[in-house]
């Protein structure tokens, strides 16, 4: 049975971070993402401390993506736009508008994979504050979080949005965040799934996390996968494709 997933974290619009390098490479990716059943992906370029979003790199990833997406349309992918903030304290002080997942009122940020999540906590409540949801990317990797899963709960329970890697969820970061992963999922603390896929040996695929999901939570895994937790529109519901 195929699926129909919507996937709010990939690397697939060249930007000059750690994902496609090309137009080529990222329509490849938009095409094996497609393949393996998502419907919707956001391509989620990083803007890190080390790469900020000046307006000269801003232009180039809105151009790219514009490239990009009817060239996905055409292989029957939903292809739209957000970025993935690492915290930084430049951000404190920009709109965090700018940044949304397409017309989503919600910023992905990732948590760090080491060290406190004081910075973190400060950017996601300066997106609050806007009225804007956090989505809290792969928490499942961060060094604070498994050394006590309580600080996940705590931002779960402030309504910021925790998504899980299926990468995570499959072994791929080895079995320590396997299990860190299984843990906020199995505690209801998750809210999404996405792939955060970055290259052809990383690539932006969800079926083999989904099965793993639904092995374990039957039809409570369809939530997790359909957008349904994002907080307006852009849902697509997961049913068979012919």
């Amino acid at each position: 049975m195929d699926r129909v997933f919507v996937d709010i974290h990939s690397h697939v619009v060249p930007s000059g971070d750690d994902g496609a390098q090309s137009i080529e490479e990222g329509l490849e990716l938009c095409r094996s993402a497609a393949l393996s059943g998502t419907g919707v992906l956001y391509a989620t370029p990083h803007v890190w401390p080390m790469l900020p979003l000046p307006p000269e790199r801003e232009e180039a990833v809105r151009a790219n993506y514009a490239e990009l997406a009817p060239a996905a349309a055409g292989i029957g992918l939903d292809l739209r736009l957000g970025f993935e903030l690492t915290p930084a304290p430049p951000l404190l002080e920009e709109d965090p508008n700018r940044f949304r997942l397409g017309d989503l009122p919600a910023v992905l940020m990732e948590v760090p994979f080491h060290g406190s999540l004081s910075l973190a906590e400060r950017l996601a409540e300066h997106i609050e504050a806007e009225g804007l949801v956090p989505v809290i990317a792969h928490p499942e990797r961060s060094e604070a979080v498994l050394d006590d899963h309580a600080l996940a709960a705590a931002m779960a329970e402030r309504g910021w949005l925790l998504q899980i890697n299926a990468t995570s969820i499959v072994g791929y970061h080895g079995a320590e965040i396997e299990a860190s992963a299984w843990r906020l999922i199995d505690a209801g603390l998750a809210a999404l799934v996405a792939s955060d896929g970055h290259r052809s040996t990383r690539p932006p695929h969800l079926a083999e996390a989904f099965r793993a999901v639904q092995a374990r939570l039957g039809e409570g895994a369809d939530a997790l996968f359909d957008g349904r937790a994002l907080p307006a529109g852009d849902r697509v519901d997961l049913a068979e494709r012919r």
